[in-house]
């Protein structure tokens, strides 16, 4: 598997015809932060249901 270069023009052709809530979740999902506080989220709520707070406190709403 070739190494990623953030560089590299070719390591973004994937997201030349991707949506702006495409690239923030991308953004998101690599967030160490982010990534942390939901599984935390997820695994205090039974329901697996992603609280308000949670929402609010990164400024995202989740699709149905």
């Amino acid at each position: 598997m070739p190494e990623f270069d953030w560089r590299s023009p070719e390591s973004y052709k994937s997201l030349q015809g991707a949506e702006i809530t495409d690239i923030a979740s991308e953004c998101l999902r690599r967030n160490v932060d982010y990534r942390r506080e939901y599984e935390a989220m997820i695994a205090n709520n039974p329901s697996g249901e992603v609280t308000t707070e949670f929402r609010r406190r990164w400024g995202i709403c989740f699709r149905p």
